[in-house]
């Protein structure tokens, strides 16, 4: 029970430092944790252990692939999110993904009315669901750059881990 606390808090905070340095979590990175993750699952539970790993790291790639796909939610996020169900299991996982998600929407809504721009962020997101009914195609939600409604979704990911370390599911 050790092992899958302290990965999942090294992984997701090595994830966020690169996120907040380099503006993404880095290939390599997510490489390891899916190799730590395996001989970890293999190592406690031989041939079920590849079988638990493989259905907790396919598990968020599954549910988040929409995000994904409309530019809602970057890679990087999805992938360390399969890392970490790799390690954590399929019903840990998707708590953390709820209870990220849950805390990234409170972050964003504190940023959002801190820095005043909740109406026209609002005003945003239904042009955006207007326009994409309308044209019938898919277009990227996210704006590039560093505009203080981009968080880096790494830290409510943090946030949820940390819930799971303490013991909270």
């Amino acid at each position: 029970m050790y092992f899958p606390v302290g990965f999942a808090l090294m992984a997701s905070l090595v994830a966020v430092f690169m996120d907040l340095s380099l503006g993404k979590v880095r290939n390599w990175w997510i490489c390891i944790l899916w190799t730590a993750g395996m001989i970890y699952q293999m190592l406690v539970g031989g041939w079920w252990g590849v079988g638990y790993f493989m259905a907790g790291s396919l598990f968020p790639i599954a549910v988040l692939y929409p995000l994904f796909r409309f530019r809602m939610l970057g890679p990087g996020d999805i992938k360390l999110f399969s890392a970490l169900g790799g390690v954590m299991g399929v019903g840990a996982v998707g708590t953390c993904m709820a209870i990220s998600f849950l805390c990234g929407g409170v972050l964003s809504l504190v940023i959002l009315l801190f820095y005043g721009n909740f109406c026209s962020r609002l005003r945003y997101f239904t042009d955006y669901i207007h326009n994409s009914i309308r044209s019938k195609k898919i277009m990227p939600y996210y704006v590039a750059g560093n505009g203080v409604e981009n968080i880096h979704f790494t830290v409510p990911v943090l946030m949820g881990v940390v819930l799971y370390a303490g013991g909270l599911y």
